[in-house]
């Protein structure tokens, strides 16, 4: 298949796996050149490349970009990078996330600090660096006819709670506040802001964190109205939507992706 032109450029943070890997599939498949950020460890990095041919071997255009996104530095060398090789990045989709399980009194200061850092300040420095200074185009994010923007990755933890989750829960739940504050900055430059809260989604992640995928799979149905497991595509579809010209009219809003499990 010959190489198609790109209709933009995503960048897609924390996509070697999971939601992230298969959003910048999907956006692939729109039309949209790739930005793959992957975390700077040797593992991640692997299963970020072969995310990459992937979507280059389907016709598509991607290159993996390491860098840890709570570092400025690291963050505009991403960036730099990326407008060298593909061009300005028009979408921006903030997924990369640290996340960690253990009961509030034991989380220590560094790791309060670093879930922080990563999943509140990362999301800052990427949205400067892509849309802090420079116009868009005329025809740019979220202008007539383009679609584009940035889309912020919640989690219905930040509605729920949880226990042992103190620290992430926190840090999803100003997601939203981020991305509704944000929305009202940008959106005098046409360029719009929303967000994708996911329920309990089937993910590399979660095999790893919870081997035991029936017990799993019972309590998120009891949860759930629909009766089956979310996917890493189901999250991705709802971005390529909030991402594209059908959604133009949309910004500062809160999409949920959970089967139901909290329903209005």
């Amino acid at each position: 298949m010959s190489p198609r032109e790109p209709a933009g450029v995503a960048l897609v943070t924390g996509a070697s796996r999971g939601i992230g890997a298969a959003t910048a599939r999907r956006l692939a498949a729109d039309g949209m050149a790739v930005a793959i950020n992957s975390y700077p460890d040797e593992a991640m990095l692997s299963v970020a490349k072969h995310v990459a041919a992937e979507i280059e071997h389907a016709g598509g255009r991607a290159v993996v970009y390491p860098a840890d996104i709570s570092d400025a530095t690291a963050v505009d060398e991403l960036f730099s990078r990326c407008e060298q090789e593909l061009g300005p990045v028009t979408a921006l989709v903030l997924n990369a996330a640290a996340t960690g399980r253990e009961s509030w009194t034991e989380i220590t200061e560094d790791t309060w600090d670093r879930i922080m850092d990563v999943n509140l300040k990362g999301a800052f420095l990427c949205c400067r660096r892509a849309f802090g200074t420079d116009p868009p185009a005329p025809d740019g994010p979220g202008g007539t006819g383009s679609g584009g923007g940035i889309v912020t990755i919640s989690s219905v933890l930040a509605r729920l709670g949880a226990p042992n989750s103190l620290h992430y829960a926190t840090t999803k739940a100003g997601i939203l506040g981020f991305t509704r504050s944000l929305a009202q900055e940008l959106g005098q430059r046409g360029i719009r802001v929303n967000c994708v809260v996911p329920g309990a989604i089937q993910t590399e992640e979660e095999l790893e964190a919870y081997p035991d995928q029936d017990a799993v799979t019972a309590t998120v149905l009891d949860n759930q109205i629909l009766q089956r497991r979310g996917t890493a595509d189901d999250v991705a579809s709802v971005v390529s939507f909030l991402l594209g010209p059908d959604s133009d009219f949309i910004t500062g809003q809160a999409l949920t992706v959970d089967g139901g499990w909290t329903p209005l």
